[in-house]
């Protein structure tokens, strides 16, 4: 028996050998022919991904750049007040601001008054509300653009803030700037391109909310040049004013005129006495003439326009403490 067992397990041993000897002399072969296919299958694969993955990066990094631009779009727009009070800021240089602009070059100096402030609110070119800040008029005239004149300094910022500071004012106050250098009064006539813009500026200020509480008018320096400019002056004025009122739908739409303080031609006084002389209502007159000029003889200086806006702020006050009206 013991024999027998020994045999048995002596042929169990060379059974084991011989079939691990068949295993190699079969799968060798057949890994050595299965292993190139697999070679070659992940090498297309890993092709197909190097090709395939920047078709997939480039749609990415699309819409991550589309989520950057709308979240910078929406930091820099502000969601207007529905109880603001809008005020239109037209006519040429003097209103747009040349305040600290000397050969072309704004000192970029803005005084306390002018200051940025959370409540002031400019309507910009493309008609969204941002915080207003100096040079207010940026990206609206267009003849300083055209000319390679530099914006600076209006009267805009000093109204408002000093209308904040006054305390009977609206909480906002949103300027919406429509002035553009060396325009003549017939370039603001009902029908032109400046006429239409800033009735639709206006319109717009107002889409969400809020009231309109005046218009601010400086212009008048380019009609004293030609006689033909200066002696219709006055009636274009109201022309003006009547077209403004009625295509707003507001018939006592306070008006605020600035006098001038220079012009470009000879016909200076005749263009001041026009200014004096509209009999309308609701039309205010705020004289300018004697606040200092920067380059002796056009363009008020940095502190002229504050003082300026500190006087149209006061009209703008001193009218409604005279009527039953809404501040």
């Amino acid at each position: 028996m013991p024999c027998a067992h020994a045999l048995l397990c002596f042929q169990t041993n060379q059974e084991r050998k011989a079939e691990r000897e068949f295993k190699i002399l079969v799968h060798s072969p057949l890994q050595q022919l299965h292993s190139p296919l697999r070679s070659g299958e992940e090498t297309r694969i890993q092709e197909k991904n190097k090709h395939t993955m920047p078709r997939l990066r480039l749609p990415l990094l699309l819409l991550l750049l589309l989520l950057f631009l709308l979240l910078v779009l929406a930091s820099s727009s502000v969601p207007p007040p529905s109880d603001k009070v809008v005020f239109i800021l037209a006519g040429q240089s003097n209103m747009a601001g040349r305040g600290g602009v000397v050969a072309n070059r704004w000192d970029g100096v803005v005084p306390p008054d002018c200051a940025p402030s959370p409540a002031v609110l400019r309507l910009t070119p493309d008609l969204r509300w941002e915080q207003a800040r100096e040079p207010l008029h940026a990206g609206i005239d267009d003849a300083a653009a055209t000319h390679h004149a530099a914006l600076g300094v209006g009267p805009g910022m000093a109204f408002a803030n000093a209308l904040l500071r006054s305390g009977r004012a609206a909480a906002v106050v949103g300027l919406v700037p429509c002035a553009v250098g060396g325009t003549r009064m017939a370039d603001w006539a009902r029908g032109t391109d400046l006429y239409a813009q800033m009735l639709r500026r206006a319109r717009v200020a107002v889409e969400t909310g809020g009231r309109i509480g005046a218009l601010l008018w400086y212009q008048g320096e380019s009609d004293t040049v030609r006689w033909s400019d200066a002696a219709e002056y006055g009636r274009r004025m109201a022309t003006l004013v009547r077209d403004l009122r009625a295509d707003l739908g507001i018939p006592h739409l306070l008006v605020i005129q600035v006098g001038l303080a220079s012009g470009l031609g000879q016909y200076t006084q005749v263009v001041r006495d026009a200014q004096k002389g509209i009999k309308l209502r609701n039309v205010r007159f705020v004289d300018a003439m004697g606040l200092p000029l920067q380059d002796g003889h056009l363009h008020l200086s940095t502190q002229a326009q504050v003082q300026l806006g500190h006087m149209l702020a006061q009209s703008y006050l001193n009218y409604y403490g005279t009527t039953t009206s809404q501040l």
